[in-house]
């Protein structure tokens, strides 16, 4: 167990802010995340449980108890002809999950390739790219009740998962520390590529339909379009796409017929903020020290010395200019901190 006063946040926020904790604690077993609990009561909101902190923006210094799991392993747990359910601890770095997935030929999380963060937060923010989320795969969520100290498992219909969300982000948020999640994987082919430009991608590279090369061209899409945090601090998708109602997204079409869209089921249409946030001007804009990437409109971007306040005034500009357009509302995905 690590107990630190005054720690730097700074290797546990993909943003690049500079600011400290109180008190940071890293544990690396279920029974050290038990005794943390018995010696330091986690009550209020004076506690934050990160991962890679690659979904988080912190506005300044914070100013209580950080805790970061160190739980490793993975474990194969059950196995049958069709697919195999790995059990993995959630201070595993997400990537290096889908890694040992895509090397054992095990099929399904081949899509989330090089998002960042780690496992725990996937089962939290239910984490999805190209067509797929952690819920398609996710079998159960092994916690420990905060208040309690006591085990729980949470099947994956108990979790309530949806866009970007799960019990922990809503009713039982602070309330569960997730320790291990375990997934369920396909043992025969089976791909996702009819969303975005996977498919053209792995045409264009020419290379045959393997596991192996579905990972890599995710990576070089993601790579193309999304910064390295490690050289210019970034969270990712600054925001989530909005889902509207089919009569708001047939108006909106007549007006603007080349307009992307996915449709969520038969009453509600999925719109790419990025492609709005780009149509309103702001790729390759700067406020201060704040910016959108050149590349990716729904990246937002710390330019060198940015503070969390520069980069919620410039995200709280982009929102009003798509509402302004669009009369859409678009949402961080990013947790203000």
């Amino acid at each position: 167990m690590k107990i630190t006063k005054d720690y730097s946040l700074l290797p546990h926020n993909t943003f690049g802010m500079d600011v400290k904790a109180s008190l940071f604690i890293e544990y690396d077993s279920v029974e050290e995340l038990k005794q943390i609990l018995r010696d330091y009561p986690l009550e209020g909101d004076r506690w934050l449980h990160i991962g890679a902190g690659s979904n988080l923006l912190f506005t300044g210094d914070y100013p209580g108890i950080v805790l970061h799991s160190c739980i490793r392993g993975f474990e194969v747990v059950a196995e049958d002809a069709e697919a195999v359910i790995v059990r993995v601890g959630a201070g595993e770095v997400w990537d290096d999950f889908v890694a040992y997935a895509v090397s054992n030929e095990w099929y399904g999380a081949e899509n989330l390739s090089l998002i960042p963060g780690e496992v725990g937060a996937s089962a939290v923010q239910n984490i999805g790219a190209y067509g797929v989320e952690a819920k398609d795969l996710i079998v159960e969520v092994e916690t420990i009740e905060v208040a309690t100290g006591k085990e729980r498992v949470f099947r994956n219909e108990e979790c309530g998962y949806a866009y970007r969300e799960s019990v922990f982000k809503l009713s039982l948020k602070r309330r569960h520390i997730v320790t291990k999640v375990s997934y369920r994987l396909r043992k025969t082919p089976s791909y996702h590529l009819d969303y975005g430009n996977v498919r053209a991608e792995l045409e264009k590279s020419g290379c045959a339909l393997t596991l192996s090369n579905v990972r890599e061209g995710i990576i070089k899409i993601r790579e193309a379009k999304l910064p390295d945090p490690k050289v210019q601090g970034n969270a990712g998708s600054f925001f989530m796409n909005p889902i509207i109602p089919y009569a708001q997204f047939e108006a909106l079409s007549a007006r603007y017929p080349q307009m992307p869209h996915y449709e969520v089921d038969a009453q509600r249409v999925k719109i790419p903020a990025a492609w709005m946030i780009d149509q309103c001007g702001w790729k390759g804009k700067q406020m201060g020290r704040a910016g959108v990437h050149h590349k990716q409109a729904l990246v937002l971007v710390n330019l060198g010395g940015a503070t969390g306040k520069e980069v919620i005034r410039l995200s709280e500009e982009i929102q009003k200019s798509v509402s302004d357009k669009f009369g859409v509302s678009i949402s961080p995905e990013v947790n203000f901190i």
